[in-house]
């Protein structure tokens, strides 16, 4: 019965229909057969039909009844809005958990449920699958894994405080679609995802060769226009130094740069403003406006102040939300990655048996990359994200549901002028919810037994976030205007000096360090006095208190006695890890001054 298909559509005409038909039949007697005949209804289920009117005409109903059903109609819609409203927060739950919640919602409202859902504390797998065949409007879906930070940084206080800077700067220079540009990077790895292929049926393990088990990064920088338009890129290698043949095969015009780590830094950023400026001629008569992310790397002062000589206006995205506002995230980099992909399976194809190096990715991106910048993906994106043209009203509240679990109500103001000169809390916070967002549902509902999911298990809410003293908190800025960039300048500044101290600190400890290491150096290679008291330093025995004619050996580098029964065929192991551990020397030291002093006994 559970894969049961019906072989006939009996009882399934709407109640509506049937009672037109009966009203045929009672009110201006018409003939019971030709009513069902002109219906295509059946004789007896209309009989009966008229004959439920007659008893009950409050309560119609037509069709086969659900009897082993256990929420009715109107819980399995307020389950299923639950349902809906926990994936759109970003917190949904997999089938067993909703198993789980439902017999815990037939415990609470007391309604009758089969013995196996007491003994497995969960409802059955045949209910699951009913529940989702009758509410077409859930499936089982593979969630995207999202951060919090970028899941709770994007609420409306955020971005709207985004799109207030954006109008300023557009109303201050009167920008245009070809004035508008924005900037960001991605890397690009020697190891991609394999794409799909088409394999044998039913084969659990199906491979793909790859260049290695793990890649290596190459930055990428890309900068775009609002009319569709690009630069050459930039390139970014993990090399202390950069030769121009690494980018032979690139994109034509593309600069390169490198660094140990392959990720950009303040000054590769400053190599891709002065690339930006040679081919984009900005000038303070004809400034050009450059949105992106808050990276370290872009707010280097000495890159600002070649900015702003040259009229170039940066306006930053607020932190964690460049998923969302960037054109760059939105549009071109997801094509751009799924190109890459083919292309370097098609490489490795064509070059089969080889290694992918970083030196083959330009080559690669140079395919790849004028298949996804294209004017369309480009346009496409700064109209999604609202930037041109302009538009503050681009989110709605369904895309700043994420950020509901997270949400801490603004201070109190006295009036509406208060509450817009408010700055932000040292907490993301959205005061304006979505309607649908209830956070916690009136208490009126359980006094009454209405069945209501969220009184069985409330929707998540974070408590209060703890404050973090170290942590500098960014937000959207027009990194080129003076205040901001001196406020920059002052903070790096202070930064820059704690980092000069805590080398000073450490280079000064460092010699002293060797300072105390060549002193005892000194004091282990010299002579000792033949005055002085000598011991034992295996049994610590003085020399003045051994038996007449008892032997010592002296080791011949460190100048040091001990007894020869002491030391046996061992050497003076002994004697020379007592004295390093005891100066505090390294391990290296001790290897070595243990060998030597092994030899010099072996010759004695």
């Amino acid at each position: 019965m559970r894969n049961y298909i019906r072989k006939t559509d009996r009882g399934t005409k709407s109640v509506e229909l049937m009672q037109r038909a009966a009203n045929l039949v009672v009110n201006e007697n018409k003939s019971l057969r030709q009513v069902c005949r002109d219906f295509e209804l059946s004789k007896t289920s209309l009989s009966r039909f008229i004959e439920r009117m007659k008893n009950d005409p409050v309560n119609l109903r037509f069709g086969y009844g659900t009897p082993r059903q256990i929420f009715n109609t109107e819980q399995e819609a307020r389950l299923t809005e639950y349902l809906r409203k926990l994936a759109q927060i970003f917190h949904g739950i997999g089938p067993k958990e909703v198993r789980r919640m439902a017999y815990d919602c037939a415990i609470k409202y007391k309604i009758s449920i089969p013995e196996t859902w007491h003994t497995n504390k969960m409802a059955g797998s045949d209910w699951m699958s009913a529940f989702l065949k009758r509410n077409t409007s859930l499936s089982i879906r593979k969630p995207e894994a999202t951060s919090l930070s970028r899941a709770t940084s994007f609420n409306k206080t955020n971005v709207q405080e985004f799109y207030t800077k954006l109008a300023e700067v557009m109303d201050r220079f009167k920008f245009t679609a070809s004035f508008i540009w924005n900037a960001d990077e991605t890397g690009v790895s020697t190891v991609t995802k394999p794409s799909k292929i088409v394999a044998a049926k039913g084969k659990r393990n199906i491979g793909s060769i790859t260049s290695g088990e793990r890649g290596t990064n190459v930055t990428l920088l890309v900068a775009v226009s609002a009319t569709g338009s690009s630069i050459p890129p930039m390139f970014i290698f993990p090399r202390k130094k950069f030769q121009h043949h690494f980018i032979r095969d690139g994109p034509t015009d593309c600069i390169g740069a490198g660094n140990s780590s392959g990720w950009i830094t303040n000054d590769e950023f400053l190599i891709f403003i002065q690339h930006f400026i040679k081919h984009v001629r900005p000038s303070k008569e004809t400034p050009v406006l450059l949105v992106l992310d808050n990276h370290s790397s872009h707010l280097s002062v000495p890159t600002l102040d070649l900015a702003k000589e040259n009229g170039v206006v940066m306006l930053s995205f607020p932190p964690h939300t460049s998923h969302k506002s960037q054109p760059l995230d939105v549009s071109v980099y997801g094509p751009f990655k799924r190109y890459m992909s083919s292309t370097q399976d098609a490489w490795m194809r064509n070059n089969a048996g080889k290694t992918m190096t970083i030196y083959d990715i330009p080559g690669i991106v140079r395919t790849a990359l004028r298949l996804a910048l294209t004017p369309t993906n480009i346009i496409h994106g700064f109209e999604k994200t609202g930037i041109f043209p302009f538009n503050q009203d681009k989110f709605n509240d369904a895309d700043f549901a994420p950020s509901y679990v997270t949400d801490r109500p603004m201070e109190t103001c006295s009036n509406e002028s208060q509450l817009s000169s408010t700055p932000l809390p040292t907490i993301l916070s959205n005061p304006q919810l979505p309607p649908s967002f209830d956070p916690q549902p009136s208490s009126s509902f359980d006094a009454q037994g209405v069945f209501c999911p969220e009184i069985v298990r409330p929707l998540p809410k974070a408590g209060p976030r703890k404050s973090t003293i170290n942590r500098k908190r960014r937000k959207t800025a027009i990194l080129t205007d003076t205040p901001e960039k001196e406020n920059l300048r002052k903070e790096q500044e202070i930064t820059n000096k704690k980092k000069a101290n805590s080398v000073n600190k450490k280079n000064q400890a460092n010699k002293k360090v060797q300072q105390v290491k060549k002193a005892i150096l000194k004091e282990v290679n010299s002579d000792s006095s033949s005055d002085d008291e000598y011991f034992c330093l295996v049994c610590c025995e003085k020399y003045s208190d051994s038996v007449p004619g008892e032997g010592w050996i002296q080791c011949n580098l460190c100048r040091q006695w001990a007894h020869e029964k002491c030391i046996s065929n061992r050497g003076c192991i002994y004697l020379f890890v007592i004295i390093v551990i005891r100066e505090t020397m390294s391990l290296i030291k001790i290897k070595y001054i243990y060998n030597k002093c092994y030899l010099s006994v072996n010759r004695l």
